[in-house]
């Protein structure tokens, strides 16, 4: 697919400077340059620049001071090292009890009083759309990579506790010299067509008028083509034929990768799984025009900035090859 690496979170050509994770005393001289600098997550979310970018603090500032964990090594840049430091520890007192998905539409997240007033931090998925290909890529490795510590502290050989090395790229035991390594969930997402048609479904929960490619998880001894058939199957009973990969995205909530695919289906008969589908459905071509450009009665306007509307989009141009 001809713009495969332009979906969000798509790379960036990132210099992610594997070779100095190991150089313990060069990364602390780095932590303390003036030409280094440091991404913020408070629980998930970024610290954005009233502009809406990704702000990167200089290596000094105040609340990245007596931290118990260092930052992690994200990558190089041309002016320097960025890293990115995690203050999910920080509890202020009106922090809202509902940090779940959709805070784009909420109050405002707290204020960190170390923080220059002019920034704030941000819901990811309300930026989806609007987020550089570079700040793209290190907020969502940033983001993949602390979700994967804050759940792994303990050693899975042994069960005593790990402790973080390789600048934040590897957790290690020193009770049974187990190595660790930082995960990610592969999953496939796929525009299944037969015709002019394409299939979507609903999962149990979500809003009115909300519908998506179906989706699941690549399961062990799997290849991605029979991941596709087996989930559209189990999911709305429509077998499927021939399938191609399109394009791929990091989706860091918390840590998969989206492989993006497209299926032949060779049926359109639909029987569904209640535990995983609420509803399914073909929708024309015509119709996905519509519901992209969110005119649609049948449908509210996909999310931009996902691989599945990336996907459709391109589908409804053909500009998938």
């Amino acid at each position: 697919m001809r713009h495969a690496e332009e979906v969000t979170f798509g790379t960036s050509g990132l210099d992610r400077a594997a070779e100095l994770r190991g150089q313990d005393d060069l990364l602390t001289a780095e932590r303390r340059s003036p030409s280094s600098c440091c991404i913020l997550l408070w629980r998930g979310f970024p610290l954005t620049t009233p502009d809406g970018a990704l702000a990167r603090l200089p290596m000094d500032a105040p609340v990245l001071q007596g931290r118990e964990k260092q930052p992690i090594l994200l990558g190089r840049e041309e002016q320097g090292l960025v890293f990115a430091q995690d203050i999910s520890e920080w509890s202020p007192p009106d922090a809202p009890a509902d940090l779940g998905p959709g805070r784009a539409q909420q109050a405002p997240l707290p204020s960190h009083p170390e923080i220059d007033g002019d920034m704030a931090f941000a819901d990811l998925r309300g930026m989806l759309s609007r987020i550089g290909r570079r700040d793209g890529e290190l907020v969502a490795t940033a983001r993949a990579l602390f979700s994967w510590h804050s759940t792994h502290q303990f050693c899975s050989r042994c069960g005593r506790p790990s402790h973080v090395t390789m600048a934040g790229w590897q957790r290690s035991c020193d009770s049974c010299g187990g190595q660790h390594f930082p995960r990610t969930d592969p999953v496939v997402i796929m525009l299944i067509t037969h015709g002019n048609d394409l299939l979507m479904g609903r999962s149990p929960g979500w809003p009115d008028g909300m519908w998506s490619l179906l989706a699941g998880f690549v399961e062990p001894g799997e290849t991605l083509e029979s991941a596709v058939r087996r989930e559209v199957m189990e999911e709305s009973g429509v077998p499927v034929g021939a399938v191609r990969y399109l394009s791929s995205q990091p989706w860091a909530f918390p840590n998969s990768l989206m492989f993006g695919c497209i299926g032949e289906a060779q049926g359109k008969e639909i029987t569904l799984d209640p535990k995983e589908l609420e509803d399914a459905r073909w929708f024309s071509r015509e119709e996905m025009v519509d519901i992209l450009a969110g005119t649609s009665d049948l449908a509210r306007p996909l999310r931009r900035g996902a691989i599945a509307e990336f996907l459709i989009r391109n589908w409804v141009a053909d500009t998938l090859d």
